[in-house]
This record gives C-alpha cells, sequence and structure tokens, in this order.
C-alpha cells in the first residue's frame, strides 16, 4: 500500500529539519572549538610578550656589565667577546621569535641562543670573582644585581608561557578537538626551556 503524498511530504520535511539541526549543532561546536583554540594562542603569545619585556631588559644590561668588566678585565678579552657575541646572537633569535612565537624554529633557534648567552655569562661571573676591584666596583655590584632580578623575572615569564603552551598543545591533540586545529591550521606551539649552565656543567655522580 502506497504511503499518502501529504505522509511523504512530512516525512521529507522532518528529514531535511533534522539535518539542518545536525548541521547547526556541528557548526556551534566547530565554532566553540576554534573560538577556544584562538584564545589558547593569544594567550601563549602573550605570556611570551611578557618574556620578551624581560630579554630585552637583559639584552640592554650585557654591553654595560662588559664594559664595567674591560677596565679590570683586560687578560680575559676573550671570555669578554664571547659575551658579547652570544648576546648578538640571542638578541637576533629573540626579534624573530617575538615576530612570531608559533614558530617552532624560531622558539628553538631562541632556546639554542639563550642557553649559549646563559654558559658564557656563568663564565664571565667565575672569571670575575678573581678580580676583587672588579667585583667591590660600585656600578659592577648594581649591574650584576640587576641582572640577577632580571633572570628571575624571565624565569617566571618563561614558566607561564609554558604552562600556556601546554595548555594549548593538549587540547589541540585530543580528539575531537585535533580535528578542528588541523584543518584551521593550528600548529603544535615551542616550549621555551633553557638549560641551566651550572646544571648543564655540573659532574656526573656515579656509584659503582
Amino acid at each position: 500500500m502506497l504511503a499518502e503524498p501529504g505522509t511523504l511530504a512530512l516525512g521529507l520535511i522532518a528529514v531535511l529539519i533534522g539535518l539542518v539541526v545536525l548541521v547547526i549543532i556541528i557548526g556551534v561546536f566547530v565554532i566553540g572549538v576554534y573560538n577556544k583554540l584562538v584564545t589558547m594562542r593569544n594567550r601563549y603569545k602573550n605570556a611570551y610578550a611578557q618574556i620578551d619585556v624581560q630579554l630585552k631588559r637583559r639584552y640592554d644590561l650585557i654591553p654595560n656589565l662588559v664594559e664595567t668588566a674591560k677596565g679590570y678585565m683586560a687578560h680575559e678579552r676573550g671570555t669578554l667577546e664571547a659575551v658579547t657575541a652570544a648576546r648578538n646572537i640571542a638578541y637576533a633569535a629573540s626579534k624573530a621569535a617575538a615576530s612570531n612565537p608559533g614558530d617552532a624554529t624560531a622558539m628553538k633557534n631562541l632556546t639554542a641562543a639563550e642557553s649559549g648567552l646563559g654558559g658564557t655569562l656563568s663564565r664571565l661571573m667565575m672569571v670575575s670573582e678573581q678580580y676583587p676591584d672588579l667585583k667591590a666596583n660600585q656600578n659592577m655590584m648594581q649591574l650584576t644585581e640587576e641582572l640577577t632580578s632580571t633572570e628571575n623575572k624571565i624565569s617566571f615569564a618563561r614558566q607561564a608561557y609554558n604552562d600556556s603552551v601546554m595548555t594549548y598543545n593538549t587540547d589541540r591533540e585530543v580528539f575531537p578537538s585535533n580535528l578542528i586545529a588541523n584543518t584551521f591550521n593550528f600548529t603544535t606551539a615551542e616550549l621555551f626551556v633553557v638549560d641551566k649552565p651550572e646544571q648543564k656543567d655540573a659532574p656526573q655522580v656515579k656509584f659503582s
């Protein structure tokens, strides 16, 4: 027995309404996930901006530190030149990272440059211990204190940035958010983890 034309029309209308509702639900879901990813991406970029402020502060302090030490460390020219070179490399790397913190390559380059700079600064501080007059210099003491304070601020800012990156990366990797992330090119963000020279150079203790 054939169905009435009116019944078929009502059935088609019900199917169409169901499809429209389904499309709306999917659309709302996609928009919600997309907006959440954008928010978290902006959050870690803003967190990096706080790091960048402190990095620039440190890059401005280092030339003054080197200039002050130069008057007392005439025989340590190589150490001073190494600090200046490492500072310039890190400064260039920071500019590239600041223009796009989401660029994994730029962040890796900055991480490597900062590790190198930290190593040269550590060696400078160790060498300066051999120059009592330099340690007692008022300008050197003030610069060292400012540099230490800036390093602490960088450390706190870096932790906040890494926390934001971890949250963003986790959300973009889980299902079904990863489908939206891949569709709209939300790439993985890079952590900013710098090796501490004192940890890297520490002797390895082995128990036999």
